[in-house]
């Protein structure tokens, strides 16, 4: 994700932004490992914010810490090029 494209007014990455994109990580992953004419949705997302970002791109990675057949408990972290 584009940094410059998701700025909060101090130039720094929006937070709702990272939320939106770990979101999206989950719900991807939660569809792939959901049962074929079942569905998946959300239900919770927290977010810690560890470091401010002003530029460049950051990129996800989605794990999975929890799935059976009624729940999934991801764990997604976003970096910046420098990890």
């Amino acid at each position: 994700m584009l940094v410059a494209r998701t700025h909060q007014p101090f130039g720094l990455l929006h937070g709702g932004a990272s939320v939106v994109l770990a979101e999206s990580m989950g719900s991807i992953a939660g569809y792939l490992c959901t049962e074929e004419g079942k569905s998946a949705v959300g239900t919770e997302v927290n977010a810690s914010h560890h470091r401010a970002v002003s530029s460049g791109e950051v990129c996800s990675i989605c794990r999975p810490l929890y799935i059976d057949s009624r729940n999934q408990v991801w764990q997604i972290e976003i970096c910046n090029e420098h990890g």
